[in-house]
């Protein structure tokens, strides 16, 4: 059965960490046993992105069904670009809340754990973040309830974590692990030349 993945894209969000959930789901499409579907949304018809690139979601957020998608995908940003305005909106930490609820997988990149911690469904849990600039978003992301630990990447039931763009494609391929299995997570590996 095919599977069904949200890209949330914050305004000033990092470019990269959105490729790669873009990239690994294309392949999984083209050359995956099992096909994984994905669909960007956000709050603005245009987001202008870190390094200045501008996207149109392909799905109005008011039209977002949590009940249509598998799993939550959410690139980091900079702040300076805009990235906190739009994700940390209480719209957006209410669909953070709706996934977690109906158990659906939350995969995030650097500081897309920040709006996850922020929305209340980190507390108690172990998660990472950004850990450079004398780690100021983990303090932050531990203000916010979760269990920071001094790791690259950290699953934790449906939540998975990240402290930046270098473990972008190991979420992705994480996430396309947990919806579907190792079998065909390896195989796109093998396709995209991870392997």
């Amino acid at each position: 059965m095919r599977k069904k993945v949200l890209l949330f894209l914050a305004q000033g969000f990092e470019e990269y960490e959105a490729s790669v959930f873009t990239d690994v789901f294309g392949w999984s499409r083209e050359h995956g046993k099992v096909p994984v579907d994905l669909v960007t949304t956000g709050l603005r018809d245009e987001i202008k992105c870190t390094w200045n690139l501008i996207v149109k979601p392909e799905m109005p957020f008011d039209e977002v069904k949590v009940g249509d998608f598998d799993a939550l995908a959410i690139p980091g940003g900079f702040e300076e670009a805009g990235f906190y305005e739009d994700a940390y909106d209480d719209r957006f930490l209410q669909l953070i809340r709706d996934f977690n609820t109906q158990g659906k997988i939350i995969a995030s990149v650097c500081v897309g754990a920040m709006p996850v911690g922020k929305s209340g469904v980190l507390k108690g849990r172990d998660a990472t973040t950004y850990d450079l600039l004398d780690g100021y978003r983990r303090v932050q992301l531990a203000e916010l309830g979760a269990n920071v630990q001094d790791k690259q990447v950290v699953v934790d039931r449906n939540i998975i974590t990240s402290t930046g763009p270098a473990t972008g494609t190991e979420v992705a391929f994480q996430l396309l692990e947990m919806l579907t299995d190792r079998e065909n997570m390896e195989q796109v590996k093998r396709f995209m030349r991870f392997r």
